[in-house]
């Protein structure tokens, strides 16, 4: 496998992509998107000038991978807007490789924190389907994952939750926000 950057003129990796993101986004529920189209148009963003879009590929020239970044802050601060793997893929390192090479471009550009938010949209984390005023920070303390919410996966390549926006999809479903800084 390697990690490529794309560029507009990869055509015919930034169609797999596309469709890998409805592919790798419709077993989560989430409706994010949701068709060729959707995917093709937050790939075709990813290319412009203030991000980095980066593929993994095969030995055989197919994607299994996708990350891509946002600048943010005068470059300071990136967001990482946009990871998916290949279902039949997932657990075998590549998600991980391709938070690595955006960190890396990341800290090319001079960068110094990441940042993204992973919204929970159908239920799979204990701050989701409750009432989380008040005490919002309480309540994120306590956060547990029984439905497999990608923010463990983060946490695993060293982002940290640093707060959320309770109702962000509606009444219960939250976005969560999480950080990291790159070491130099």
């Amino acid at each position: 496998m390697k990690i490529l950057v794309l560029h507009f003129e990869d055509t015919d990796f930034i169609d797999q992509v596309a469709n890998l993101l409805v592919e790798g986004f419709k077993d989560t529920g989430s409706t994010a998107w949701s068709d060729f189209e959707a995917g093709l148009s937050e790939v075709r963003e990813s290319l412009q000038d203030d991000r980095i879009s980066l593929a993994a590929v095969d030995n055989d020239g197919m994607v299994v991978g996708w990350v891509s970044g946002i600048r943010k802050y005068d470059g300071h601060t990136w967001e990482l807007h946009g990871l998916v793997v290949k279902p039949t893929y997932r657990g075998q390192g590549i998600g991980r490789a391709l938070v690595s090479a955006l960190e890396e471009q990341v800290r090319a550009f001079g960068g110094t924190t990441i940042f993204l938010g992973t919204d929970d949209e159908n239920y799979r984390t204990t701050i989701s389907g409750t009432e989380l005023y008040p005490n919002v920070l309480e309540k994120l303390l306590e956060i547990k994952n029984p439905g497999n919410h990608p923010y463990e996966f983060y946490q695993k390549v060293g982002f940290t939750i640093v707060g959320v926006i309770p109702d962000a999809n509606g009444l219960g479903k939250p976005d969560i926000f999480m950080a990291k800084r790159l070491e130099r």
